[in-house]
């Protein structure tokens, strides 16, 4: 039986690319009690029901309100068991010039997010982070590390009861999200463009889809004991191989790095390695500090399931295994495509 059988699930940021995904994911299982998109727009509320006809489902809720506003938070959890934290302030350049706003809602909104589940007695919680938060150079990663640092920290406060458990999903970059480099460039070859610009020849970034990323999630909330930070195995690509994908007939301009940027992305670094795990399909950065009635818990990641790394493994961008090629990215893209036309 699905672990979202006859339960109530909120997503918070719900009108962004993965919380639209993952509450399509979710309706077309019909198996939850309710699904409720949290978000503070009502406009992307209302584009969101016109988008599919699914996002009309009897089973799904709106609610307006702001990660900022732990009232509302409180209100909106009231009977629901199972949680996805997606709302940020996301974009790097923005983050650098609006920094108190970036820390009102990826810090004191993951605050507000776990004293609400405690006090409405939710089940399990799922944040949502990036490869930005590890060893982070701008403001957003930054913000996203400490807000990693609070959900697995969060697992202490709960008392006796043992729950809400909480658990952190890192992922890389998100194959056409919105606000990302590959719509981006898209919209520039409708309006005509002569050239693509490009920031750094050698940049290199993690890739995931949007469906990957919701069974990623989704198998998570079976499997979390809390405390974990889950990082996915996903390939990487070259940022000029992209633009060969994208458009290979059309030139590059080299822009440079945006400020906050880096050239390589890590998911885990070397001080992360002490306490990670290999899976089949994944890595699980174990919590430092585990409450002796959890340590049982953590057995099965160490022993049987779990193959410590090497003391010096790090999960780069740049020294990946695995690699996307020019005609992986294109076939994805005509695919989307031919999805969105």
């Amino acid at each position: 039986m699905s672990i979202f059988h006859d339960q109530s699930v909120l997503i918070t940021g719900g009108t962004g690319s993965f919380g639209r995904a993952f509450a399509r994911f979710l309706l077309q299982q019909d198996c939850c009690k309710k699904v409720i998109i949290f978000s503070r727009d009502e406009w992307k509320q209302w584009e969101m029901q016109q988008s599919d006809p699914i996002f009309t489902h009897p089973k799904i809720r709106y609610f307006l309100g702001d990660v900022r506003d732990l009232q509302r938070l409180c209100r909106a959890f009231n009977e629901v068991s199972l949680i996805v934290h997606a709302a940020a302030l996301k974009q790097v350049p923005a983050a650098e010039y609006n920094p108190s706003e970036c820390i009102k809602t990826n810090i004191n909104g993951a605050m507000n997010v776990i004293e609400a589940s405690i006090q409405c007695g939710v089940k399990k919680v799922i944040a949502l982070s990036t490869d930005k938060a590890v060893n982070p150079v701008n403001l957003y990663g930054a913000t996203k590390l400490c807000a990693d640092k609070l959900f697995v920290a969060a697992n202490a406060y709960v008392g006796a009861k043992g729950h809400p458990i909480f658990s952190v999903v890192r992922y890389g970059n998100v194959a056409g999200s919105r606000g990302s480099i590959l719509p981006y460039w898209l919209s520039l070859l409708e309006q005509g463009a002569s050239s693509l610009p490009l920031t750094d020849p050698e940049m290199t970034r993690f890739w995931i889809t949007l469906d990957q990323a919701v069974v990623f999630v989704s198998d998570t909330f079976s499997t979390m004991c809390g405390g974990e930070v889950f990082v996915p195995k996903i390939p990487s690509f070259r940022l000029i191989e992209l633009a060969k994908a994208v458009a290979p007939h059309l030139p590059y301009n080299i822009s440079g790095i945006r400020p906050g940027e880096k050239i390589h992305e890590l998911m885990t670094s070397s001080d992360d390695a002490r306490h990670t795990v290999e899976l089949s399909s994944s890595y699980v950065i174990l919590p430092e500090l585990v409450l002796e009635e959890r340590v049982s818990k953590y057995r099965p990641w160490q022993k049987s399931d779990g193959t410590p790394v090497p003391p010096d493994f790090v999960y780069a961008s740049d020294a990946n295994l695995v690699w996307l090629s020019v005609a992986e990215m294109r076939a994805f893209i005509e695919k989307t495509m031919q999805k969105n036309s």
